[in-house]
């Protein structure tokens, strides 16, 4: 009689089931991404699917050893294909944002330098596992000899620091680049709150606290106290929560806001700068944008952007640019919300109030929300709407 051997995999327990659930939503939202991408053709729907993709194959590593895949196959050569997810994982996090910030995104060949750190790890990983396979005795242990000799003694070390420090850097410059878009907004765009991108800024903070979790655990791990698997399993609790998360709004937030805008000066900027450096503001040309604020009121229009002004002064908006900027000591956005809030006293005062709401005067004066207008008021005046009607009405 033959006796069938006892598995103990798939082992549902605390531990596996939560993973186990979460990852699953993970990868669902990942595929929904991915139809998403077919669909419409946008490219940061595609990143963050492989985002997700990455992400989750770490934790279908954890979560199958959490199910007792290890000991029941205690041969299985799962060590060579555990590869440090954050040397494909930063660039990815870092072009998301670039997509969604940039108007009509496209790769480039030369992204593909991003990726050469990944791209050598798996080719090194591939061909020690083909010579490892090659040797006798290959089948019955978890480990071949350059995996030992090499991967683990070698490499492995080398990759924790650099898997840090590819991630700092890369979290580093993706930060940089979303602020810098924010600043560019408010040079073009007189409401800039449908275009601040305010999931951009969860989607950044999600991995920075995953990043720092990280590694104050790998510190731990390495200088004080070996961590047991399970106390490393709430890392891998925190990334499945943080992935349904990131999926789910992902999913839902629309990112094509820019694809159709253009707010890049032209390829000759550079020149134009250097041109209007040279010149000085005249009071004639500030006198004359005054005049046509006063007259024509244009910061009415709630879709007003920089192109729209310059064409209507025949400008080149490049050089309205400069005048804004040096001859009112504003950028753009501030430039036109200042009409914009002068037009609202002047509202109050004649007792639009008693009419309208604050809010169905503040859209008439060309704001588009109300989360805009309450921000901007209380910027300019140090006071909110409610209060500064509340002092005019004593």
């Amino acid at each position: 009689m033959i006796t069938l051997p006892v598995f103990a995999f798939p082992d549902f327990n605390l531990y596996s089931t939560p993973l186990f659930i979460l990852v699953l939503q993970a990868l669902l939202f990942s595929g929904l991404l991915l139809i998403k991408y077919f669909k419409n053709n946008n490219t940061s729907n595609l990143i963050l699917a492989v985002i997700l993709l990455l992400v989750s194959y770490q934790q279908i590593c954890y979560t199958v050893g959490f199910m007792g895949w290890y000991n029941t196959y205690r041969t299985t050569k799962i060590n060579y294909w555990l590869i440090p997810i954050s040397l494909a994982l930063a660039p990815m996090i870092y072009f998301y944002v670039k997509s969604i910030t940039q108007s009509n995104f496209k790769f480039k060949k030369s992204d593909i330098s991003h990726f050469i750190m990944i791209l050598i790890l798996i080719l090194f990983r591939v061909s020690i596992y083909i010579y490892d396979a090659l040797q006798p005795g290959f089948h019955e242990n978890q480990n071949g000899v350059l995996k030992i000799a090499v991967d683990e003694k070698i490499v492995q070390p080398i990759l924790v620091f650099l898997d840090f420090a590819v991630m700092l850097l890369y979290l580093a410059f993706t930060f940089q680049l979303f602020f810098n878009y924010r600043k560019k907004i408010n040079q073009f765009f007189s409401n800039t709150y449908k275009l601040e991108l305010n999931w951009v800024l969860s989607f950044l903070v999600v991995f920075s606290v995953l990043f720092l979790y990280s590694s104050i655990q790998t510190v731990i791990n390495i200088a004080f106290v070996e961590l047991s698997y399970t106390q490393q399993w709430w890392l891998n609790l925190l990334m499945a929560v943080s992935m349904l998360y990131i999926g789910i709004r992902g999913y839902f937030t629309d990112t094509n806001k820019l694809n159709n805008l253009n707010f890049e000066f032209n390829p000759d900027q550079k020149q134009e700068k250097l041109a209007t450096d040279k010149k000085k503001i005249s009071e004639q040309e500030i006198q004359m944008i005054d005049e046509y604020m006063k007259v024509e009121k244009p910061y009415l229009n709630s879709e007003l952007n920089l192109s729209d002004l310059a064409s209507n002064l025949q400008m080149h908006r490049s050089q309205l640019s400069q005048i804004i900027n040096q001859g009112y000591d504003k950028n753009f956005n501030d430039f036109i919300n200042e009409f914009r809030v002068n037009a609202f006293k002047e509202e109050l005062k004649k007792g639009s109030h008693k009419e309208l709401s604050l809010l169905g005067i503040a859209l008439d004066c060309g704001f588009n929300s109300k989360a805009t207008f309450n921000r901007v008021f209380k910027k300019l005046t140090q006071t909110s709407p409610t209060e500064f009607l509340q002092k005019i009405s004593n």
